[in-house]
């Protein structure tokens, strides 16, 4: 097969699937930034950028560099290729300093995209002419650049020759029977092109200096360091730019590729499937939906209830249900001693609606609880829960999402004592409301000590009159006791009762508020745990599942 056979034989690259691919490596670069080192992301930014620019530009211009060691013969095949003597040829090395382009067609089109590529206008040539005729109308679309070289002593040249390697739309390798197996050029950069063989062609230049068998031995040699070089489907072909039969095969190529206007479109594609094979290790299985489970959610929750005081609350609700049923259902005459008491609940700021405030857009201003700051150990639990959830998420990712995860669930460590704090103080504690068993023993506390009073007011009344030696009340009897006496000491021993009996059910009572406060407290908190620690972890696990559709758009 010739070798304009096998480049028309390439797989033609679609325009619009092309730009797809692109915009979505441009959503990987968005979603991943936040969250992974700019250092593994250079290449990929350097190449939505470059492919940007590249595909606005003309695509009915082909760009294609002449790169090759000095000695080579670049520019003599450069000036043999335009039939023109354009680029300086000499002894003295280096000769070539600058790129220099020569356009096959009219200039103006192709200055933008020359601007771009960066050759200077006093280095642009244009090949046709009207003494041409049609003899180079078959690389009319043509952008010819003869590259400084690669191995040159001075810095600049090798910089410049780099960075024009990343923009031109095909490569021709210009090698020499005595340099083609040179060490930079295989390993510094034909290696470096392995996903480029579409848009590389080698040439064994100064080949009228070989015999037919020698240069067919050393093309052999030649494609065999290709093929360990990743370039084993490289077109291979030798020249010389002093015999013009032996261009006759480059031109053609040449032709070819310039009439398919596929090159820039396939350096593009060539240039996405190396840049985003490196990033294929950043991304690994699937995320889990629920990657938090939730046994790192109830740890996390544990650490955060114990730094928040949630026991210490949970007690003092205990002890608040016994020091308000104690207010409620005791005996009326030392109730008002009870109530000199703070309530315990109000002595932490927790429940005390009259302390809450209410801004000018109706947000609740809660009041800042006295509880205890955690202490060391507390904190130090509520650090080792945080890593656990980011360490949990992070277990079947990339060890590159690692630190991202971390850094997302600490995030917002710092705002976590206030928020557990504000969470604490707004939650419901299930003690607003007066038990109708309270109301019921008041009011026999009542009944009861209004009997009472009605007896001994019964009984001062007969002894007054008996004082006054007025006529006796009429005194019932019950059994053998006078009412007023069974009134009286039935009251206050009816009352004692109810108050011994009603003992055992405020326990209970006391102890199902501290459950109840607990599992309040604790559903608080974890609301706070998830809203602080557990949702920015899930905003980088979404970030990684987007980023991994992305990354498989880019790589389909």
């Amino acid at each position: 097969m010739s070798l304009v056979e096998k480049l028309r034989g390439e797989e033609r690259v679609d325009a619009d699937r092309l730009v797809q691919r692109l915009e979505a490596l441009s959503r990987f670069l968005r979603l991943v930034d936040p969250h992974l080192p700019d250092s593994e992301l250079v290449a990929a930014h350097t190449l939505v950028e470059r492919a940007g620019n590249r595909l606005s530009l003309s695509r009915d211009h082909t760009v294609v560099a002449l790169a090759g060691s000095t000695g080579s013969g670049k520019s003599s095949l450069f000036n043999a290729l335009a039939r023109l003597k354009l680029s300086p040829v000499g002894v003295r090395r280096p000769t070539t300093g600058v790129a220099h382009a020569c356009v096959w067609g009219p200039l103006e089109p192709a200055s933008k995209l020359l601007d771009w590529v960066g050759v200077l206008p006093r280095h642009r040539f244009i090949r046709e002419s009207a003494l041409d005729g049609d003899d180079e109308a078959s690389l009319r679309g043509l952008v010819l650049l003869d590259l400084p070289d690669f191995d040159s002593v001075e810095r600049g040249h090798r910089l410049e020759v780099d960075r024009l390697l990343g923009l031109v739309d095909l490569i021709v390798w210009v090698v020499d029977p005595q340099k083609y197996g040179d060490r930079i050029l295989h390993q510094a950069y034909l290696s470096q092109f392995q996903t480029h063989s579409a848009v590389t062609v080698v040439v064994l230049n100064q080949a009228d200096r070989l015999s037919t068998q020698d240069t067919a031995l050393v093309l052999d040699d030649l494609k065999r360091l290709l093929v360990e070089d990743g370039l084993g489907d490289a077109p291979v072909l030798a020249t010389s730019a002093k015999q013009p039969g032996m261009l006759n095969e480059l031109r053609g190529s040449l032709e070819t590729t310039v009439a398919e206007r596929q090159a820039a479109l396939r350096r593009v594609a060539a240039d996405l499937d190396s840049v985003s094979e490196p990033l294929t290790t950043m991304i690994g299985p699937p995320a889990a939906e629920d990657e938090v489970d939730r046994a790192t959610v109830r740890q996390l929750t544990d650490a955060l209830a114990a730094s928040a005081g949630v026991h210490a609350v949970a007690d003092a609700s205990a002890a608040a249900y016994r020091h308000r049923a104690a207010a409620a259902t005791g005996w009326p005459l030392t109730r008002g001693l009870r109530r000199l008491r703070p309530d315990p609940l109000k002595r932490l700021h927790i429940g005390d609606s009259s302390e809450a405030k209410t801004d000018a857009v109706s947000t609740e201003i809660v009041p800042r609880t006295s509880l205890p700051e955690a202490d060391a150990a507390q904190k130090s639990a509520v650090g080792l829960a945080v890593r656990a959830v980011s360490g949990r998420a992070s277990a079947p990712l990339p060890d590159v999402w690692k630190p991202a995860l971390a850094t997302a669930a600490r995030s917002r460590s710092a705002d976590l004592p206030d928020a557990l704090d504000r969470a604490v103080g707004r939650t419901d504690l299930g003690l607003n409301r007066t038990p109708l068993w309270w109301r019921a023993a008041g009011a026999l506390h009542w009944l009861f000590l209004a009997a009472a009073v009605v007896g001994l007011g019964w009984l001062i009344l007969g002894y007054v009159l008996r004082i006054l030696g007025l006529p006796a009340l009429d005194n019932p009897q019950v059994g053998i006791v006078p009412l007023p006496t069974v009134l009286l000491v039935g009251g206050l021993l009816a009352g004692l009762l109810l108050w011994l009996l009603l003992r055992p059910a405020v326990g209970v009572g006391a102890r199902r508020a501290r459950r109840r406060a607990e599992q309040r407290l604790r559903a608080s908190v974890t609301e706070v745990g998830r809203e602080y620690v557990v949702a920015p972890v899930r905003e980088v696990l979404n970030a990684y599942a987007q980023a991994r559709e992305a990354l498989t758009a880019v790589r389909s």
